[in-house]
C-alpha cells in the first residue's frame, strides 16, 4: 500500500484511518464542517495530529503514537503536493518560473528545472502562457498552471481541495478532462462536492460525516448503492432502510414495500436481492417516483409525506419529504398545490428501485 493514514484530533472531533494503493486517485465527499479539510492539512502538514501516524510509500509523514521516533516531518519533506481551490501562483514571477519553482527548491539546475516545467504545461495545455504573468490568466488558464506547477515537484501525493470550486462552469468540463488525463496511474486524493467529479476522476470514494468515515468503496457502487443520507443526496437518490421480506422490505417504521427482483429490477443483475430477514437498503431516483394528492388506485409502494422543500432543477421541479423525493413538471406541482407543510402520496414501481444489503465490507 502506498500510502496509510490513521489520526486523531480531539479539539475536531476527528477520527480517520484508510490506506490508498499505488496509483489510486480517491474522491473524499462530505457535508461542510465534516473533516475533509482537517485531513487535508493533516497529510499535507498544515495541522498536527494529537495522535496517530501517516506513512508514504515507506517513510513516516508523522508518528505520535508511544514509543515512536519518527516525530512529524515538515511540509516540503513530505513529498505531498496540495492544490487549493485557488491558483494561489506567485504573481511576481513568470508561469514557467511558477512551474519551475518546486525543481529549483530541490536543488535542479536553471536549465533542468524550465524543462521539467515545459514538459508539464504542455501536459495541461499550458504552453503559451510561460512567458505571462498570473495577473494575465484567466480562472481556467491559472488553474491549469497550479496543476503543472504541483506536478512538477514530482510529488508521490497529489492533494486536491475542490480544484474547480472557483472557476466558471464554462471552463469546468476543460479542466475536468484535463485533471482526468494527468491523473491516470497517479496517487490522489481530491476533496469535491460535484458527484461528475467523483464520477470521472476517481477510482473509489471516501464520504465522511462529523470527522469519522461513513462510506468507503468503489466510487460506482457508493454513488449507486449509498448507505448514508449524505452519499444518497449528492448521488441524487431517495434510500429506505429496512429489513428484507418475501416481496421487497419492511421499512424502519413498519411500512410494506414491494421491490421486483425481476429481470427487469434495477439491481436484479449486478445486484442480487439480499435473504429474507437480512438489513437492506432500497434506492429510488426522482424521477421513478410520482405523486398524487389522494392514495393511488394500486396501493403499491405508497408512501404518504410532508413536504419539506421545492427546488427548482431546470425544468423540473425536486419536490422532497423526510422519505421520498420527486421530480415534477411546474405544472404537476401547481396542479396539486404542493407547497412546504403540505401532505401527498408518493409512490414507485416495485421494478423502478434498487434493493442491497446495509452493510458494506470494510474497503481496504
Amino acid at each position: 500500500m502506498t500510502f496509510t493514514f490513521d489520526a486523531r484530533v480531539a479539539r475536531r472531533d476527528f477520527d480517520v484511518s484508510f490506506t490508498l494503493e499505488e496509483g489510486e486517485t480517491v474522491a473524499v465527499l462530505g457535508p461542510n464542517g465534516a473533516g475533509k479539510s482537517t485531513l487535508l492539512n493533516l497529510i499535507s502538514g498544515l495541522l498536527a495530529a494529537d495522535d496517530g501516524h501517516a506513512e508514504l510509500e515507506g517513510a513516516s509523514l508523522f508518528d505520535t503514537r508511544a514509543g515512536t521516533q519518527h516525530g512529524s516531518k515538515p511540509p516540503h519533506q513530505r513529498a505531498v503536493a496540495l492544490l487549493a481551490q485557488e491558483a494561489l501562483l506567485f504573481p511576481h514571477l513568470s508561469v514557467l518560473n511558477n512551474v519551475a519553482f518546486g525543481p529549483r527548491s530541490a536543488g535542479a539546475r536553471r536549465q533542468a528545472s524550465h524543462a521539467a516545467a515545459r514538459r508539464w504545461l504542455a501536459e495541461v495545455d499550458g504552453s503559451e502562457f510561460e512567458n505571462r504573468r498570473p495577473a494575465q490568466l484567466s480562472g481556467g488558464q491559472a488553474q491549469r498552471i497550479a496543476v503543472a506547477r504541483a506536478l512538477a515537484a514530482e510529488p508521490r501525493l497529489l492533494l486536491l481541495d475542490e480544484p474547480m470550486a472557483a472557476l466558471d462552469m464554462a471552463v469546468t468540463p476543460a479542466i475536468r478532462r484535463m485533471l482526468k488525463r494527468v491523473l491516470a496511474g497517479r496517487t490522489a486524493l481530491i476533496v469535491t462536492h460535484d458527484i461528475l467529479d467523483a464520477y470521472t476522476l476517481a477510482d473509489r470514494v471516501l464520504v465522511i460525516e462529523r470527522g469519522r468515515v461513513v462510506e468507503d468503496g468503489p466510487t460506482r457502487e457508493v454513488l449507486e448503492r449509498p448507505r448514508t443520507a449524505f452519499a444518497a443526496g449528492i448521488a441524487g437518490l431517495s434510500i429506505l432502510s429496512g429489513v428484507r421480506t418475501p416481496t421487497g422490505l419492511r421499512t424502519d417504521d413498519g411500512i410494506e414495500l414491494a421491490v421486483s427482483t425481476g429481470a427487469a429490477a434495477a439491481n436484479a443483475t449486478e445486484w442480487p436481492a439480499p435473504d429474507a430477514g437480512t438489513a437492506v437498503i432500497v434506492a429510488v431516483r426522482p424521477s421513478a417516483v410520482t405523486v398524487s394528492n389522494r392514495p393511488p388506485a394500486a396501493a403499491v409502494n405508497a408512501i404518504e409525506g410532508v413536504i419539506t422543500d421545492l427546488e427548482q432543477r431546470g425544468d423540473l421541479v425536486r419536490v422532497r419529504t423526510d422519505r421520498l423525493a420527486a421530480d415534477l413538471t411546474a405544472r404537476r406541482v401547481a396542479e396539486l398545490d404542493l407547497t412546504d407543510g403540505s401532505r401527498a402520496w408518493f409512490s414507485f414501481d416495485p421494478g423502478a428501485a434498487a434493493l442491497y444489503p446495509a452493510t458494506r465490507p470494510r474497503a481496504r
